[in-house]
């Protein structure tokens, strides 16, 4: 467990504002929750499926994902999740979760009781609209998955998927001149878009030595911004930022 006084809940914050607007009094709402912390291994089980928690996850350090596995041990991954995203914030409405979330990588999670929850939202109508427009943002992420799955040829989904990480992750701070500290594998990469890893390797290859991105060490830089969203028609509208809060 992580002692209460060294988490902060300015990630989650830093994520609804970059939705919509807080108040101060609203600010000072979510920095009351009662929170318990914990720090997490990589590939981590946080919750899984068929699980009835009383509780949702912040993640306030690293990455996480939503996946589900099938009967013949393959893996599909839903999202991936970076610091400020609560990726089982519909388990505060639906009992019984039908996917698992683990860590990525190693992570500090905070655990938010659903009843603490349930008070903010009765008591801040504005931080429970906010947080239905991120599950609404949620489905708007998962039509772009399936668009990309369904009719993406493998060098446009790689593409678009790292521009969608690097937009999510500048908006809280996480990022910027068109680079980030990618964490995933390609393995991780290939269960999100449905590539096998030599595809996936050989994608990554092919934009590298188009000059898009580099890749070295865990950390992305996209090069040539306006060729690479150009390649995949990525267009940033389905993640309904709120440039003005951010």
């Amino acid at each position: 467990m992580v002692p209460t006084p060294a988490l902060s809940l300015n990630m989650l914050i830093r994520k609804l504002e970059s939705i919509s607007r807080l108040s101060d009094e609203e600010r000072r709402a979510i920095e009351r929750l009662p929170i318990t912390g914990r720090h997490l291994a990589a590939h981590q089980d946080i919750v899984r499926e068929k699980d009835r928690p009383s509780q949702c996850c912040l993640l306030l350090e690293g990455w996480a994902c939503r996946y589900q596995l099938l009967s013949e041990g393959k893996r599909q991954i839903f999202s991936f999740h970076i610091p400020g995203d609560i990726p089982d914030l519909q388990s505060l409405h639906l009992k019984v979760m039908d996917h698992s979330v683990c860590t990525v990588t190693q992570a500090t999670v905070a655990f938010i009781p659903h009843e603490a929850l349930r008070e903010l939202t009765a008591a801040f109508p504005g931080i429970a609209a906010i947080l239905w427009r991120d599950t609404l943002v949620d489905g708007a992420i998962f039509r772009e998955w399936m668009t990309g799955i369904g009719r993406r040829s493998a060098l446009e989904a790689v593409a678009h998927l790292l521009c969608e990480l690097y937009v999510k992750l500048e908006a809280v701070g996480l990022a910027r001149d068109h680079a980030y500290r990618l964490p995933l594998t390609q393995a991780d990469l290939g269960d999100a878009l449905g590539l096998s890893n030599v595809h996936v390797n050989r994608t990554l290859r092919d934009l590298r030595d188009n000059g898009l991105i580099t890749l070295h060490g865990g950390k992305l830089q996209i090069d040539r911004w306006q060729e690479l969203t150009g390649l995949c028609d990525f267009d940033a509208t389905y993640l309904h930022l709120d440039r003005g809060a951010v």
